[in-house]
């Protein structure tokens, strides 16, 4: 079965892909949406599909009638004596005096357990689901790094917990024109000088070396806009916390990568005793000198 086009937002990246002729699986999608949204949409989903269930029963105990004290015709004291029973209240003010009622009482229990089920073990997965937060400079920089050509990033926790066993990969994306004139997008991996930390607290400067077996050897601000170039940046590690596997994900495309400048320590030392981590420098950027061995384009 072939649905209408579906757009995913890749994280950390400021365009969409739309899909077109995957299969349609709207509930297990719906599931995994509310998983991802913010608690109050999925509050608010728990909400809405609470206060519809009770208004089609209060339309069937209109339809069927024998709703002890309750107002004939009223669709309010329906609505209310449905949310009760599906409440497990039960306040006895109103109660059921027909056959028809009962069994839409019966009925109508099944239906409570089934969502209080759904909505406990949705809440619960959301509730002990694990996320990172982490935030990644807003430009990498190309630069002199001890006089060789460096690609450089920075990502930090904002949380004050510890990522353990923290790992880093970086993707490069470019676009090549094929000997039949096809356009092929090749994925390269950049080989960083640490891709692992054994504690993540706050910061980490991500490099990668220019070197002539780099995929961004001879590149220049023009080539890299003409190859669409783009960084695929996804970080993986435990929560000290929770102990369980987080991951975060980020993405520089060409204009978000700066020629001849690096960034602005943000790690002082003072008294000679004490380090200082100063966050509000975390995207500052500091120009630098060309050298011979790196003039810039």
């Amino acid at each position: 079965m072939r649905g209408k086009p579906q757009t995913i937002r890749q994280p950390g990246a400021d365009y969409e892909i739309k899909i077109v002729g995957a299969r349609k699986t709207p509930l297990r999608d719906f599931y995994h949406a509310l998983l991802r949204l913010p608690w109050w949409v999925t509050i608010a989903a728990i909400s809405g599909s609470f206060l519809f269930a009770n208004a089609v029963f209060a339309v069937a105990y209109l339809a069927v009638g024998g709703v002890g004290h309750a107002a004939p015709g009223s669709f309010l004291d329906a609505f209310f004596f449905s949310v009760q029973t599906m409440g497990t209240i039960g306040y006895g003010a109103m109660f059921p005096d027909s056959i028809g009622a009962n069994f839409v009482v019966v009925v109508e229990s099944i239906t409570s357990l089934t969502l209080t089920a759904l909505a406990t073990g949705l809440v619960f997965a959301k509730f002990s689901r694990s996320t990172a937060r982490m935030m990644f400079t807003k430009h990498a920089v190309i630069a002199p790094m001890d006089g060789q050509p460096t690609l450089m990033f920075r990502l930090g926790n904002q949380r004050g917990n510890q990522i353990v066993d923290a790992r880093i990969r970086v993707v490069l994306m470019r676009s090549e024109i094929q000997a039949d004139g096809g356009k092929f997008y090749r994925m390269l991996d950049l080989r960083l000088t640490r891709e692992r930390s054994l504690s993540l607290s706050r910061s980490w400067n991500v490099l990668h070396l220019i070197e002539r077996d780099s995929p961004l050897y001879g590149e220049t601000p023009t080539s890299m806009v003409e190859k669409e170039i783009e960084l695929q940046v996804q970080v993986v590690g435990l929560d000290d916390a929770s102990m369980q596997t987080i991951h975060a994900a980020h993405h520089y495309f060409t204009h978000d990568i700066k020629w001849g400048c690096r960034l602005a320590d943000v790690l002082s030392e003072v008294d000679g005793q004490h380090l200082v981590l100063d966050l509000r420098k975390f995207h500052d950027l500091v120009p630098t000198e060309p050298t011979a061995d790196f003039p810039y384009p």
